[in-house]
C-alpha cells in the first residue's frame, strides 16, 4: 500500500487504502444528494459490472439486430431439407420462429417488416451473416462491422429458454378446468363475520 489515510465523507469517517497494486476488492462511493437518485446509480453501476463480469467470463459475442437469429433460421432452413418426414416441418417451423426477433424489433421501429425480412433473407442466402435490421437507416447493415454486438451467452440462454418453454407447453396432452358455480353465493354476512340480529 502506497498510501493510508482516514478522511471524512459525509457523516462517516474512512480508511482509505490506495495504491495497493496487489489488492483483490475495492470499494466504491456513491454520493447524491436524493435517495432516490443514490438507488438508481447503484444500480446503474451494479449492472455495468455485472456486464463487464460476464464479458470477461464469455468472451465471445454475435452481431445484434436480428442478425444471429436470421443466420441461424437460414442454417435450421437449409438443414430441413435434409430431412425427410415430419421432422422436417418441425425443423422448419423452428426455423421460422427465430425471425419472430427481427421482425419484432421492425415493429417496435415502426419499419416495414417484410420488405425487410425479405431484404435479410436474400443477404443472408447470399453469405452476409452478420446482417441484421438497421434502426437509424430503417435498413439492413452489416451489425458486426456496425459495432452492434451482444454476448453469445445472453442468445444461447434465450434461445434455451424459449426452446424449454415450446417443449413445456407442447409436452401438455390435457388441462384440467375448474367450472364455476352456477349457484348464487349467499349473501356476505355483516359486523366481524356475523349477520346482523333482527328484532321480531
Amino acid at each position: 500500500c502506497d498510501l493510508f489515510e482516514e478522511a471524512q465523507i459525509g457523516g462517516e469517517r474512512y480508511n482509505f487504502f490506495t495504491g495497493c497494486p496487489k489488492a483483490k476488492t475495492c470499494t466504491i462511493i456513491l454520493r447524491g444528494g436524493a435517495e432516490q437518485f443514490m438507488e438508481e446509480t447503484e444500480r446503474s453501476l451494479h449492472d455495468a459490472i455485472m456486464i463487464v463480469r460476464r464479458a470477461i467470463k464469455h468472451d465471445s459475442v454475435v452481431a445484434g439486430g436480428g442478425a444471429i437469429e436470421m443466420e441461424i433460421s437460414k442454417y435450421l432452413r437449409d438443414y430441413s431439407r435434409t430431412i425427410p418426414g415430419k421432422q422436417q416441418l418441425l425443423i422448419g417451423a423452428y426455423a421460422k420462429a427465430m425471425e419472430i426477433i427481427p421482425r419484432q424489433l421492425c415493429d417496435n421501429a415502426g419499419f416495414d417488416a417484410t420488405n425487410i425480412l425479405n431484404q435479410l433473407r436474400a443477404k443472408h442466402a447470399q453469405g452476409g451473416t452478420w446482417y441484421g435490421v438497421d434502426v437509424n437507416n430503417e435498413d439492413i447493415a452489416d451489425n458486426f462491422a456496425a459495432c452492434v454486438w451482444e454476448p453469445a451467452i445472453v442468445r444461447i440462454n434465450a434461445v434455451t429458454a424459449a426452446s424449454e418453454a415450446a417443449c413445456l407447453i407442447v409436452s401438455v396432452d390435457e388441462t384440467i378446468k375448474n367450472p364455476r358455480s352456477t349457484m348464487d353465493a349467499p349473501p356476505m354476512g355483516r359486523g366481524r363475520g356475523r349477520g346482523r340480529l333482527h328484532n321480531h
